[in-house]
């Protein structure tokens, strides 16, 4: 059996949904789809912690679906920006899961993500699908995919 390992950048996901469809991106659906006739080795979804009820609520169901959920303080600058992507995280966590997954599936749009789907798939041998919003997604880590996989209607809750 296909061995998998799920990587879900939660605000990527959340923010380009909601952008293009002004629909929330449905996990089960995703869960159903991507882990269909294969073994979950590993699925994390990354999230950035603010701390309010509703979002502990969603963190929940999350841990119920099977992802482990990680957490990263929201950080507000003085001047008035905010901090708190998991680029780096997610990388690391892909690269360590490569040794146990035949493939590793990225929900995100972020074309930094390129050059580590680049690396996993050239010298790992590994198959990366990226599911994005394709009206969102950069051209670049679609290219660089295995499997692109567009987030639409079927993905979406509502």
């Amino acid at each position: 059996m296909e061995r998998v390992a799920i990587f879900v950048d939660v605000q990527n996901v959340y923010y380009t949904s909601r952008q293009t469809y002004r629909k929330n991106f449905d996990y089960n659906a995703f869960w159903r789809k991507a882990t269909a006739n294969r073994q979950v080795v590993k699925a994390f979804a990354y999230a950035v912690e603010r701390g309010d009820s509703k979002q502990r609520e969603f963190q929940n169901i999350l841990r119920a679906i099977g992802f482990e959920v990680k957490l990263k303080p929201f950080i507000q600058r003085a001047d008035g920006s905010a901090k708190g992507d998991w680029d780096v995280g997610i990388t690391i966590d892909m690269m360590d899961a490569a040794s146990e997954a035949d493939t590793l599936i990225l929900v995100s749009g972020d074309g930094d993500f390129s050059i580590l789907c680049n690396r996993l798939t050239e010298q790992s041998g590994k198959k990366v699908e990226v599911y994005g919003v394709p009206a969102l997604t950069a051209a670049s880590l679609m290219q660089s995919a295995s499997e692109f996989v567009p987030i639409d209607q079927q993905l979406l809750l509502g």
